[in-house]
């Protein structure tokens, strides 16, 4: 959970090619939800004993899914084809600088940035160039004045503006070499924007209330939007229409049994076939066949069908935590048939869909690690499967101290997951430590930012500590690095970009920018452009 007085709080399985501090008073939710998942439990176990054991869960299409108290899966998904990574890396080793395999769009056949980190294990940051000596401004969205509106917390009404974690723009390229730029805001718009002037290409699609996280455009080519708000709503929005329109939308008060926590919509969805993953901050995990197509006049539709729910807590995390809070902030990531995400009590799971993926009825949860603490940041997987968590430093207990702020977790050792960890003890806004922010990965190092303030690089394969940037905190945007260049904002409203093209090197400062406003969004690059919104109220592109 992000801290309620800045912006943003209001705040591996089989081989299936899918593509060639809002704070409540908990205790009362807290029971009815418990209540409620076990009543759900009882009504789908025999379903899901018979054809995964006493492991399992199933949903229903009628009734939520629900999880008996304490379930943890004891098996493992199936190797990567590189086989089981070593248990315990050699400590002290160098850290590798051997490019990788590039990592591309979700679909190769619809390129752009389609998501949140443009992939489904959130690891693609978008194409080059970068710019590698100062830019200029290109164009401001809007020219004048700031998208600001009205809205209310557990703090009271006060006016918010501009585009707050993690507020990622999609960067959409045409066949006929346009570039459409979208994203959503505080003025409670979906707006929609020429990349190359600024101009709106699209009416405004308004929401009830604050446009808040990031988007997805479909990945698949059809003119679908996926998209929340604080309003309790998340949307899918035709985009061929004379003007964007709601096709269809889950509410987050009626659409679980229960709301434990929030009713906003943070996370990215995830779009894997025609199959729609996301997280709310509900404290619910959702699998919703969409069913896409095109009607008899050739306009999209959809006829959608939410064919899993599952909750984000379970007996263990109740008994180990005195936070009653069990929100899903961050983007749902997938890996080779699993399901990863967080949620704001630190509890990380993997769900294996594959079953659910092919039309079938049963997932089964696969992988279960607790950070300790409160985990907003989204779960990036690499190549070969491993996890990688950015964890907030909100509680200060010991398993918190004992398992640090940065892991790397390795799914196929269920029993002894962590690889590595890293502290990041340095307070920052609120007196807190820790991340807010996803990992980025490039080569042999992974980057992430703090909420102290600055950008730390890691040996992925040792946890070293490798580098260290100071910045103007709380930085809450994540790290992109595309060409070697590795792009961060800091909160006041500078956005920098340092050279790390040569990891056995300190990064070196090409340039920075100031654009005005704390900068908690992350950064879209797309082919010699740099597209970033900041609490000022606006949203930028950067270029020569």
């Amino acid at each position: 959970m992000r801290p309620t007085t800045r912006a943003s709080r209001g705040r591996p399985g089989g081989e299936i090619n899918y593509y060639r501090t809002e704070r409540r008073s908990y205790a009362p939710l807290f029971a009815l939800a418990a209540v409620a998942a076990v009543a759900l439990a009882a009504a789908n176990v025999a379903v899901a004993r018979g054809l995964f054991g006493a492991e399992a869960a199933a949903p229903s299409p009628r009734a939520p899914l629900g999880v008996r108290a304490g379930h943890t899966s004891h098996t493992s998904p199936p190797r990567s084809r590189a086989g089981r990574p070593p248990a315990h890396p050699r400590s002290g080793a160098a850290a590798p600088t051997r490019p990788q395999p590039a990592v591309g769009a979700i679909n190769p056949k619809v390129p752009g940035l389609t998501t949140f980190r443009g992939n489904l294990s959130r690891s693609y940051y978008g194409e080059g160039p970068v710019p590698r000596r100062s830019p200029r401004i290109l164009w401001r969205y809007p020219r004048r004045g700031g998208l600001c509106s009205r809205s209310t917390d557990e703090t009271g009404t006060s006016t918010w503006c501009g585009v707050g974690w993690t507020g990622q723009p999609n960067v959409i390229p045409r066949k006929n070499g346009a570039v459409e730029l979208r994203f959503g805001a505080y003025d409670r718009g979906y707006h929609f924007l020429d990349a190359e002037t600024g101009t709106p290409v699209r009416k405004t699609l308004v929401t009830g209330d604050l446009a808040k996280g990031s988007a997805t455009s479909d990945p698949d080519g059809y003119p679908l939007y996926y998209a929340g708000s604080r309003d309790n709503l998340l949307r899918v929005v035709a985009l061929d229409r004379a003007r964007p329109k709601v096709l269809w939308q889950i509410d987050a008060n009626t659409s679980v049994p229960k709301v434990v926590w929030n009713n906003d919509w943070d996370g990215a969805p995830l779009v894997v076939g025609d199959y729609l993953l996301e997280g709310g901050e509900n404290s619910w995990f959702y699998v919703v066949k969409l069913n896409r197509g095109y009607d008899r006049w050739g306009k999209v539709r959809v006829r959608p069908r939410i064919v899993l729910r599952v909750p984000s807590w379970d007996g263990r995390l109740l008994t180990a935590t005195g936070v009653r809070a069990f929100s899903i902030e961050n983007s749902v990531s997938f890996h080779r048939g699993v399901a990863y995400f967080a949620n704001s009590a630190g509890l990380v799971q993997g769900w294996d869909l594959r079953r659910v993926l092919h039309g079938g009825t049963t997932a089964k949860r696969v992988f279960r690690f607790w950070t300790g603490d409160d985990t907003d940041a989204s779960v990036v997987v690499d190549a070969e499967g491993f996890l990688y968590v950015a964890s907030e430093l909100e509680q200060f207990d010991g398993r918190s101290r004992r398992v640090g702020q940065l892991m790397k977790l390795n799914p196929r050792r269920p029993g002894k997951p962590l690889v590595w960890s890293v502290p990041l003890p340095a307070a920052g806004a609120g007196g807190k430590g820790g991340s807010w922010s996803t990992p980025a990965l490039d080569r042999g190092l992974v980057y992430v930012a703090t909420n102290a303030g600055g950008v730390v690089g890691v040996d992925r394969r040792t946890g070293k500590v490798r580098s260290s940037v100071r910045l103007s905190g709380p930085t809450w945007g994540s790290p992109v690095v595309v060409d070697g260049v590795l792009l961060e904002g800091d909160c006041k409203g500078v956005l920098h970009a340092f050279d790390v093209s040569r990891q056995d090197r300190p990064p070196r400062e090409l340039w920075s920018i100031r654009l005005g406003g704390c900068i908690e969004a992350t950064p879209a690059v797309w082919k010699g452009r740099i597209y970033v919104g900041t609490r000022g109220g606006a949203m930028y592109a950067l270029g020569s």
